[in-house]
């Protein structure tokens, strides 16, 4: 009898000296999801509103030098003509690309679910794409490389857990999240020093993030009066006060001047 309590002790022992040796697979975070909120109201839809609106870019681009990618032949040759960096994109009339617009308010009275659905980070010649992502506290980012050539994903947070992940081609799809909110993360790959990009991470969904065509929406807003930021990498930042009523859309136009990034 003494004999089969010792073999049960000694393989619990085992056991728990398993599991905790075991550590986190590949891929997955060492820090647990925080929920973005919790014990507060939920949105009443019927009478939520929304703020529409325009980035634009007043006055000329400034010129770009093109990205010298010779250290790496892959990534010379995947691209058919020269790449500037992402750091001020336009498309029709000034419109500006890149442009994180969100509420800046403290909406902690209210419960939002964290996004079941992933956002993508992918890297595509040499280039993270989108440049600039936005995510709620807790949602997964989904980092792919679509390269013949090995990257590594090197978020540098703050306020959150920083990580840095090789990724080899053809590997599997790197999945990760951020606990805590922190605006305008910057992400770095130590293998190509050109490739940049930023992660915002949001406790709300109330943010955007604008494409070629300048126009980015809100929805979903409980009425109210709301400080609108709009960010820009190499412009900073502006912010306006919207008022919105129930059911209510107001629009909007945020101008960044093009002379007036710090420095110049």
């Amino acid at each position: 009898m003494k004999n089969q309590i010792l073999h049960v002790s000694l393989a619990a022992v085992v056991a728990l000296a398993i599991t905790g040796c075991g550590g986190n697979k590949s891929g997955e975070s060492s820090e647990q999801p925080a929920a973005t909120s919790s014990g507060g109201a939920t949105v009443d839809a019927s009478t939520a509103g929304s703020i529409t609106g325009t980035i634009m870019l007043d006055g000329k681009a400034p010129a770009a030098k093109p990205i010298n990618m010779s250290a790496e032949p892959y990534c010379q040759k995947a691209h058919s003509s020269p790449v500037v960096p992402p750091e001020v994109v336009t498309g029709d009339g000034g419109a500006l690309a890149n442009v994180v617009v969100y509420v800046k308010d403290d909406m902690s009275k209210y419960t939002f679910a964290t996004p079941s659905t992933s956002v993508p980070l992918d890297q595509q010649g040499c280039m993270y794409d989108p440049h600039v992502v936005a995510l709620m506290a807790g949602q997964t980012i989904e980092v792919k490389n679509d390269d013949q050539t090995t990257h590594n994903i090197h978020p540098m947070p703050k306020d959150n857990r920083e990580w840095n992940k090789s990724q080899p081609p053809g590997a599997t799809p790197i999945d990760d999240s951020f606990a805590r909110a922190e605006l305008a993360i910057p992400v770095k790959c130590n293998v190509h020093p050109w490739m940049k990009s930023y992660i915002f991470v949001f406790k709300n969904p109330y943010y955007a993030v604008t494409k070629k065509d300048g126009k980015f929406t809100l929805d979903g807003l409980p009425p109210g009066t709301y400080t609108v930021e709009a960010w820009q990498e190499k412009y900073g930042t502006t912010d306006q006060t919207v008022t919105i009523g129930p059911k209510e859309s107001k629009a909007v136009t945020f101008t960044f001047k093009a002379g007036g990034a710090a420095g110049d």
